[in-house]
């Protein structure tokens, strides 16, 4: 029975939601959400619907690989200042803006592009798309994480992931929609199609602008730890007087933004850091390597534009909604780990649903009904994943690390995927979904790995969204 004390409390709670600082991170989600369908599977459909090979197509989808390297850049964007928009609009909301403009031009780019008579350029505009859109993700994570107290960190997480997968439903099933109503499937390829649905995409982009220029820059001060690190390394330079002041100074800053990051989390996890890094690298394997190469089996199977944009775009998406719902609930009630084994465990075996579509053939129920099981069990995953990640990072370095966690866990899954053409060609594609489910068995042994030998993660995460 509810009471009207716990009534009042329910209210609260889900009032937070819409407090000015955590909404906005519901369209800053959909604006990072956004780009990332248009540079992987809408852009498989329009390839392969252009008569693009299937090998082809999965060499191509390695523009994606900028999610997997973002590590690299992303000291950059912690401490690197923008003409002019750094000095008016500060350190993140500057570094936002210049990345959602450069996916505008990008999609702009590829709506004018034809793969049929220029493949290479059409390949760059879908690069700087990424590259633009992975540098957008590191500067939204650390506004999220520097805006606001951990307290409500797990709100603001919440209204992220809310809008990014809205905008997966827009830029899947909303951009397939687009083009179907210019030129249905049955009419053959045209690029007006295309080029209207991705000049739409980039329009909504604005969202993301609009809401930058409304949004305040978060003022955070580093902790005494990290102080106390960065004046020790300053003193040592210091004394290195053979040096050139300019060099001196670019030592002091490549140790603060870029070592130091590093340097915490092997110090804090020594020789368990690999198994973390192997465990983090492989653990999407199964339904990344599949994702890169789903598109086309839609088509190959016979679904229209339609079709693929209302089961996969917009049900598919919102079942990974209600998976995350039900991922984070489990977190809560039970330890992380045995969440991310579930998961793990789920990821791998969903894709021998594939497997079983491929031999069935043209099915609507039938593709109903792997996408619900798939994307379910994708949306549980990713949410023991993020709140495992959350726990392995120290605040101090949160950009950073959570910069190199998430471009480890795409790396080498997406770059596997960039052969799934290939091996479909060679195996067929009841062979290839078994192969991306049998990669997913060793990542079950990782987590059992992790969950003896490393030490439990801390409360951090589950504080924050107490």
């Amino acid at each position: 029975m509810i009471t009207a004390d716990r009534l009042s409390d329910w209210r609260q709670t889900l009032s937070v939601y819409w407090q000015p600082g955590v909404r906005n991170m519901l369209f800053l989600g959909f604006s990072a959400g956004l780009p990332l369908l248009l540079v992987f599977g809408t852009l498989s459909f329009w390839l392969r619907e252009a008569g693009i090979a299937r090998s082809t197509i999965g060499f191509l989808s390695w523009v994606a690989l900028a999610y997997g390297f973002k590590w690299m850049w992303a000291p950059l964007v912690d401490r690197m200042q923008l003409p002019w928009l750094t000095s008016y609009l500060g350190r993140r909301r500057g570094w936002m803006i210049f990345a959602q403009v450069m996916v505008m031009l990008g999609l702009c780019g590829l709506a004018f592009s034809d793969p049929l008579q220029g493949l290479g350029s059409f390949a760059l505009f879908a690069l700087l798309v990424a590259f633009s859109s992975a540098t957008q993700d590191i500067a939204i994570d650390a506004y999220r994480i520097e805006s606001a107290e951990v307290k409500l960190q797990g709100y603001m997480a919440a209204n992220y992931m809310i809008g990014y997968r809205l905008a997966m439903i827009v830029s899947g099933g909303g951009a397939l929609g687009i083009a179907n109503w210019v030129a249905p499937t049955e009419a053959g390829y045209q690029l007006a199609a295309w080029t209207l649905a991705y000049l739409s995409m980039a329009l909504l982009m604005l969202v993301g602008v609009v809401t930058v220029l409304l949004i305040s820059e978060p003022d955070v001060q580093p902790d005494r730890a990290t102080l106390e690190q960065e004046a020790k390394v300053e003193e040592v330079l210091g004394h290195q007087a053979w040096l050139p002041e300019s060099f001196r100074r670019f030592m002091e800053w490549f140790f603060d933004a870029v070592v130091s990051p590093f340097v915490d989390f092997f110090r804090r996890y020594r020789w368990q850091a690999v198994l973390l890094l192997a465990l983090i690298a492989t653990y999407r394997i199964s339904d990344i390597v599949l994702g890169v190469i789903s598109s086309v089996f839609y088509v190959d199977l016979g679904f229209s534009k339609g079709e693929v944009g209302l089961v996969v775009g917009v049900f598919g998406v919102a079942m990974t909604l209600v998976g995350a719902i039900l991922g984070g609930m489990l977190v809560a009630r039970f330890s992380v780990m045995r969440i991310l084994l579930v998961g793990g465990i789920l990821a791998a075996a969903t894709n021998l649903l594939f497997a079983w579509l491929a031999e069935v053939g043209y099915s609507l129920v039938f593709l109903a009904l792997v996408i619900s099981a798939d994307n379910l069990s994708a949306g549980l995953a990713t949410a023991a994943f993020v709140a495992y990640l959350s726990s392995l990072t120290n605040v101090s370095y949160s950009a950073t690390q959570y910069a190199l966690f998430s471009s480890v866990m795409l790396l080498l899954p997406k770059f596997l995927g960039g052969f799934s053409g290939v091996m479909v060609d060679s195996f067929g594609y009841p062979a290839f979904f078994l192969i991306t489910a049998s990669i997913g068995v060793p990542v079950i042994f990782l987590i059992l790995l992790a969950m003896r030998y490393v030490p439990a993660p801390s409360s951090k995460y589950n504080e924050s969204i107490a």
